[in-house]
């Protein structure tokens, strides 16, 4: 599959809470490969989520593997389907960045841990995982496209918390 093009701030599908999957069947499958193609040809990403690429499914990827900030402490691929936070703890201001906004990086407020219950894309199994550092930033940051909530919609401040990026291309 191709990498999908990335919709880009204001487009208005990506301020849609996105619908549940019923079911893992070929269309889910295929729109994984996408995302996980997407992603890959992404500079710099770490994930997607449907509805970055139109989709108003409940679905993404994260993989911070390749990643510095995640290379030492991460579950690697995670095919994400129906996910929601069961428990979550810690608080920490990161600077984050999104394909769908990509002239701007911003400090956020998010956990420092979460423990995640979805759907394995890959096989339709309920997994449970409890992510730390980056990869609890990253999990937090796909979740919130499910919900229709940017990065711009929790930057802690608007004033000193946006910064317009330099080299992301």
């Amino acid at each position: 599959m191709p990498a999908q093009t990335i919709l880009q701030y204001p487009h208005p599908v990506l301020k849609k809470v996105c619908h549940t999957v019923t079911a893992i069947d070929e269309a889910i499958r295929g729109l994984i490969d996408d995302l996980i193609e997407t992603m890959r040809e992404g500079p710099g990403s770490v994930g997607v989520a449907a509805p970055q690429i139109g989709v108003t499914l409940r679905v993404c990827v994260i993989d911070v593997s390749g990643s510095r900030h995640g290379k030492d402490n991460n579950h690697g691929l995670l095919l994400m389907v129906n996910p929601e936070i069961v428990d979550r703890s810690g608080n920490a201001v990161m600077r984050e960045g999104c394909m769908s906004v990509p002239d701007y990086t911003g400090d956020v407020e998010r956990s420092t841990e979460v423990r995640v219950r979805f759907l394995d894309g890959a096989d339709g199994s309920e997994r449970e995982i409890t992510a730390s550092g980056f990869e609890a930033v990253a999990i937090q940051h796909e979740m919130d496209h499910l919900d229709g909530i940017l990065f711009l919609d929790r930057i802690v401040s608007i004033k000193t918390g946006l910064f317009r990026r330099k080299n992301y291309k």
